[in-house]
């Protein structure tokens, strides 16, 4: 249960808060995480702008600022469900018009979304590379995005070091799959193992950035790292 909270301000404008009752057997964990979806704007604009998650501002800010998904090329979106980075790479590669591909993979169900090719496939699956190549087209993809986190414990070390497991596992991955001069894009959560990751890519990538777009909310240790300028697969 919710109700509109506020105050009028000058103007005689009424600034309206939705501020969430707490029900006698919600945990007040919930409770705070509710009525910050409530109130947070990047959920609000996803519900009338049409995206199936917040998180597509992320991915819209960063390719605003570095430019990754150009019309035609060919991307893969780990962990894709519910399919808000999709419904961007889609936008901007242009699969609707024909031009270039989005793969979107996910151990779990999605629901279909035009211009998308999804696969419900464990990544990490012996045969996951090979069934992955051979819907790229030309064999290998572009660009490989990755907003996958595991599910959180409450226990920050643990959720650290899971997260970024899967980064890692990611990382791999995508040096199998990428084309000479791909991009990776993945998100990571502060902390020591982040050094070690980016140590690793700087090895097979030309440029490897930090970056933390506004529509990560700003008390999370949430960023991403960009890396560009595959130097191709280890023969």
């Amino acid at each position: 249960m919710s109700r509109k909270t506020g105050r009028t301000s000058g103007s005689g404008a009424r600034d309206l808060k939705t501020r969430v009752i707490t029900a006698r057997k919600r945990k007040s964990s919930s409770t705070r995480w509710l009525q910050r979806q409530l109130n947070d704007p990047y959920v609000k604009a996803a519900r009338a702008e049409g995206y199936r998650s917040r998180a597509a501002f992320k991915l819209a800010e960063i390719d605003d600022r570095f430019g990754l998904l150009k019309p035609g090329l060919r991307v893969l979106d780990l962990g894709a469900a519910p399919g808000g980075w999709s419904q961007v790479a889609v936008a901007r590669v242009g699969t609707p018009e024909g031009h270039g591909a989005v793969i979107a993979l996910d151990i779990n169900e999605m629901e279909p979304l035009a211009g998308v090719r999804f696969v419900q496939l464990d990544f990490l699956a012996d045969d996951a590379g090979q069934v992955l190549a051979e819907l790229a087209g030309e064999g290998r993809f572009d660009i490989v995005l990755s907003d996958m986190a595991a599910p959180a414990t409450g226990h920050k070390k643990t959720d650290h070091l899971k997260i970024m497991a899967l980064c890692e596992a990611a990382a791999e991955f995508a040096s199998v799959v990428l084309a000479p001069g791909g991009s990776f894009l993945a998100k990571v959560l502060q902390g020591g193992t982040v050094t070690d990751l980016l140590a690793e890519l700087k090895r097979d990538y030309a440029r490897v950035r930090h970056v933390k777009p506004k529509a990560s909310r700003a008390d999370s240790s949430e960023s991403y790292v960009l890396a560009t300028g595959f130097r191709g697969a280890a023969e």
